[in-house]
């Protein structure tokens, strides 16, 4: 497994915390297990949260926040009337510290979200780069961030 090949020493050393944001009915159980691992060794550590989105999809997300409020409301631990939009604090990314992110680099020259973080991009700013993901190098990140300041 990719993960299990990491330095996990490294990850500590260096203080990075790790989540990954999917849907687990898509992953084999055994990449389950080492995801699991690899959360729990690194929950502690707080310099760097290095989120993985793998499996992930927007509508997904919303849908299983959906049944988590409506499960709430069902057990009577809210009202219906409590139902608003912080409520929907059940996304996946309700692991970082800021689920909402203000900027979102779309590499591979694609002009479309692709169902990624829909609830969460309101007010994200987009930055598209031809380039696919893997060729994305330090200067084409300086670029981004020098246009995002503008």
């Amino acid at each position: 497994m990719w993960i299990k090949s990491i330095a996990m020493e490294e990850w500590v050393r260096n203080n990075i915390r790790l989540s990954v944001i999917k849907d687990k009915s898509m992953l084999p159980n055994s990449l389950q297990q080492v995801i699991s691992e690899a959360k729990e060794a690194l929950k502690a550590n707080s310099r760097l949260h290095f989120i993985i989105a793998l499996s992930y999809g927007g509508r997904y997300d919303i849908v299983q926040a959906c049944k988590s409020v409506t499960s709430k409301v069902k057990d009577g631990l809210i009202q219906l009337e409590d139902i608003n939009q912080s409520i929907l604090e059940e996304l996946e990314t309700k692991c970082a510290k800021f689920p909402n992110p203000d900027l979102l680099i779309q590499t591979s020259g694609e002009l479309r979200l692709s169902n990624f973080m829909l609830w969460q991009v309101h007010y994200t700013e987009f930055y598209f780069v031809d380039k696919c993901f893997p060729d994305f190098e330090e200067a084409d990140f300086i670029e981004v961030l020098n246009s995002y300041q503008k």
